[in-house]
């Protein structure tokens, strides 16, 4: 084994050190809470792909699962996540819904966004913009840019809900022109403890929330939280749809199911449920 393959010099960048899984575990996993166990791993492809096999066996709620490095991280429409390791954030939970009525449960990745938002909002202080319906914008030298991406996939009788998030991304290490991270958006902690604390504490209260209202959005407060945190609404935007199809307009409202109405040129107000969606009036200038 030559020095560059020690296992310390996988620690060997102090800005970046390894998850205390003692730690997380103690001030998360309580007594009535809904986070039942936290493992983390080195490194892994998908924490998605990791609880979705095994929702398959059955798996309880709560579950949370953490990469120190993905490999083959996966957003929207197949596309890929990668960073390097300890940079960020990357991890994956499991939730069952239960009862709540299934045409609802396409609120959980907006829910996360609200809950990832607040939460990132009082543990680094950074102001996070939604994208609907999945993306986590901060502004870095006043343009929006991507630093996260949410993705739920429904497995066994739940949902695994996960998120890639850029923590201390440095400019030479961002993926592509429009990402970003909470350090280059002047983040006052990019301890990486303290927001994963603050993001799943912010989502077990959003989730408690939301459960309590049986899924309506509107009664929770979630769909108020939400298009009040919505970069999206109010923007000139292109919305690419099922089957090819290209729909442009204003971003009017956020529906109670959690749809992205336009209002088109002819005067229509059509509802989005599903689409890759580009600001085409975006925050300085650019195209999100």
């Amino acid at each position: 084994m030559t020095p560059s393959d020690t296992p310390q010099s996988r620690w060997s960048d102090l800005d970046r050190p390894p998850l205390n899984v003692p730690a997380l575990r103690r001030g998360l996993l309580r007594p009535g809470g809904l986070w039942t166990s936290l493992d983390v791993v080195e490194t892994t492809g998908s924490t998605n792909s990791d609880l979705a096999r095994r929702a398959a066996a059955g798996l309880d709620e709560g579950t949370v699962l953490i990469a120190e490095e993905q490999t083959a991280g996966r957003g929207r429409l197949d596309r890929t996540w990668t960073a390097p390791a300890r940079s960020g954030l990357f991890f994956s939970v499991y939730l069952k819904p239960g009862v709540i009525p299934a045409e609802r449960w396409g609120w959980l990745p907006l829910l996360t966004g609200v809950a990832a938002a607040t939460g990132l909002a009082r543990s680094a202080g950074v102001d996070t913009a939604l994208k609907w319906p999945n993306d986590l914008l901060v502004t870095v030298e006043g343009a929006e840019r991507k630093a996260g991406g949410i993705l739920a996939e429904r497995a066994g009788d739940g949902v695994v809900v996960g998120m890639g998030l850029n923590v201390s991304l440095r400019a030479d290490e961002l993926p592509a022109p429009t990402a970003g991270s909470l350090a280059l958006a002047g983040a006052v902690s990019t301890d990486r403890e303290t927001l994963l604390r603050g993001v799943l504490r912010s989502l077990e209260h959003w989730y408690g929330q939301w459960r309590a209202a049986d899924g309506d959005a509107a009664a929770s407060g979630l769909q108020e939280a939400y298009a009040a945190g919505c970069a999206t609404l109010g923007r000139t935007v292109r919305a690419q749809l099922p089957g090819d199809r290209t729909l442009t307009g204003e971003a009017v409202a956020i529906d109670g199911d959690g749809r992205l109405v336009l209002s088109t040129g002819n005067g229509l107000q059509e509802p989005v449920s599903a689409g890759d969606i580009v600001h085409l009036r975006g925050a300085g200038g650019g195209l999100v």
